[in-house]
């Protein structure tokens, strides 16, 4: 158990939480390449790695001296918690004397792990330090090397470890008093000991801001690493690579939907773009109707489009069919945006709704082909005393009668395999691309931040006009349908929309029990359908517990699963070149940091990134 003593902050205290939130900020800007969850840094000294003669208070960050003081064989010595990992790159704390006691006989310093703690740091082998009665150095032996001045109360001594060329410094009252040590050995702990009677100090492990510009050295360093990677010869292979580097810039182009932009790219570069731009606008226009919140669009999008694709994927339709469920909560899916498009006083009874069952392409009560006289109510819904257009269709090209939003593909095979045969069965358009230019398909997600459209929005033959799909209103950015006071409700507060939305849960609940009696019980499916049905269990879903489901942002990882889906469907790559490059590239320099190549700690990828 900690030794906590006179001044001690107790765990629970709020001014011992804000101090050790303000610590681990300060560590993560320092030290932003060490995982503290597989190397933690030091924040104290160990209560149990220490001589007898030690005494710890103030959270085992003060040391005072409690020995008979009469000679060496008096000498105590405490370590901190933990090693310095060596992903630091350059790691620094400070010991301030509070005391010098009886004669000031004080080593600051390092020490490995199983050194003799009845010594002060320095005197044995893999062990160092800074002595205050003399100012001398102690490498590994009991003979020190003149080094610095002396020190005593009021100074702070600081100690540098820099694991980029294993040396030491030690800094005085904020001034470096050069290299002390080189040829360092790793996993060092920081260490300080005490000699005679009287002798208190005071560690500061970033707990307070450190008397030296740690920040500013760490800054030096930091140049120094980036200066020689830009000056890393390239040589005659420079035209290879720049090949290399713009199809791995296009195909990122090209993944994410930046029809204009890869366009532009590759006439200036030369380069081929390996998807037709039909095929990227249909992927543009998925995603878009993803990030906008209307889920259950994207889902007959994908199901026009690719009409396989969602058949040898059942995990990520039922992913799909959730987020949809969560939507028609949040107030911006079709299934219930249609209700609150009729009048604010209606709240008759919903009209009869397509089922979630696994057939796919069965006739529906809601889609019909060459413009149906009755209104329907699935994902883009034609509601009452609207103009319908007959024959248009949402995606030109594809018939508007191959699916409903709401039903689920029929004889599924539900391998984990999405790519066979997927090229023989995903047409695209080849002319609905000419009516919107590039810059309006460019996609811009912060514009998406819930997707939410007004009344005002046109609807043609049960679907939103092209235009509306790509250029949603201003109104819709809000985060839920707000009733006239602002107040965020449940399905926009219409009791129709609210039933239909049960309805949905419980087909969508019927779904999940299909597939567990095909394929197996899955844990993911139940824990998403928990959280998602959890919403429905509190009268203000967006501040509960499992309200983050809600947050716009959530709908981004499905959108590029979603999408991810679909290159791979077309034997395309599901994560672009450039993606896989930087992540094996960051994966690395984290793994070298980790096996003491100091150097990587002050190389992070991000730092490239312009």
């Amino acid at each position: 158990m900690a030794e906590l003593g006179a001044g001690s902050l107790l765990l629970g205290d709020p001014a011992f939480n804000y101090q050790e939130h303000e610590l681990t900020e300060r560590l993560k800007r320092l030290y932003p390449a060490v995982n503290e969850e597989e190397t933690p840094l030091p924040r104290s000294w160990s209560p149990k790695d220490k001589y007898s003669y030690i005494g710890l208070s103030q959270n085992n960050l003060r040391v005072h001296y409690k020995g008979h003081g009469k000679n060496h064989k008096d000498a105590a010595s405490v370590r901190a918690t933990h090693p310095i990992p060596a992903a630091c790159g350059i790691y620094y704390f400070e010991v301030k004397i509070v005391s010098k006691g009886r004669d000031g006989y004080m080593g600051i310093g390092l020490s490995a792990q199983g050194v003799n703690m009845n010594r002060l740091p320095g005197w044995d082998k893999h062990s160092y330090g800074y002595h205050g009665d003399d100012g001398h150095s102690f490498c590994s032996s009991g003979t020190g090397q003149p080094y610095g001045p002396t020190f005593t109360t009021g100074d702070v001594i600081g100690c540098c470890v820099n694991l980029i060329n294993n040396t030491c410094f030690y800094t005085k009252n904020g001034i470096s008093l050069g290299v002390a040590f080189t040829d360092l050995p790793p996993n060092l702990y920081p260490t300080v000991g005490l000699q005679t009677p009287g002798e208190i100090v005071d560690a500061n492990f970033g707990q307070q801001p450190f008397v030296f510009d740690i920040e500013d050295y760490m800054s030096e360093w930091r140049a120094k690493i980036h200066g020689m990677i830009a000056r890393f010869p390239i040589g005659e292979r420079l035209g290879e690579w720049q090949a290399v580097l713009q199809n791995m810039v296009s195909s990122y182009l090209v993944h994410h939907g930046y029809c204009a932009t890869a366009t532009a790219f590759a006439r200036a570069t030369e380069t081929l773009i390996q998807e037709d731009q039909s095929s990227i606008k249909n992927r543009q226009r998925i995603q878009k109707l993803v990030l906008a919140g209307r889920v259950g669009e994207a889902i007959e999008a994908t199901q026009q489009l690719y009409p396989t694709l969602l058949e040898h994927n059942p995990n990520l339709l039922f992913m799909l069919k959730c987020r949809q469920f969560v939507e028609m909560v949040n107030g911006t899916d079709s299934e219930v945006r249609c209700f609150s498009l009729r009048s604010p006083k209606s709240q008759d009874s919903y009209p009869g709704s397509p089922s979630l069952s696994l057939r796919h392409g069965a006739p529906s009560t809601h889609l019909h082909a060459g413009g149906a006289d009755s209104p329907t109510c699935s994902n883009g819904v034609t509601p009452p005393n609207k103009p319908k257009s007959h024959g248009a269709t949402k995606y030109p090209g594809v018939s508007s009668a191959s699916s409903s939003t709401s039903s689920s593909p029929s004889s599924v095979n539900y391998s984990e395999s999405n790519s066979s045969d997927s090229t023989k069965s995903q047409p695209h358009s080849t002319n609905s691309n000419q009516e919107t230019s590039d810059s309006e398909m460019e996609i811009e997600a912060e514009h998406y931040t819930n997707g939410v459209a007004d009344g005002s929005t046109r609807i043609m033959n049960g679907t939103y006009k092209h235009q509306e799909i790509l250029q949603p209103d201003d109104n819709s950015l809000g985060n839920g349908v707000t009733d006239e006071g602002g107040s965020r409700q449940l399905c926009g507060g219409n009791q129709a929309a609210t039933e239909r939305m049960i309805q949905f849960g419980r087909e969508l609940q019927a779904l999940n029990e299909q597939l567990c009696r095909q394929y197996g019980k899955n844990a993911m499916h139940k824990k998403m359908l928990q959280d998602a049905f959890s919403l429905l269990a509190y009268s203000d879903p967006w501040n509960c517990p499992v309200g983050q489901q809600l947050d716009p942002m959530q709908r981004e990882a499905l959108c590029s699963a979603l999408n991810s889906a679909i290159l791979e469907s077309q034997n395309l790559p599901k994560q672009p070149p450039l993606m896989l490059a930087l992540g094996q590239a960051t994966e690395c320099v984290q793994l070298m940091a980790r096996v003491r190549s100091g150097s990587c700690s002050f190389a992070r990828v991000d730092n490239f990134l312009h």
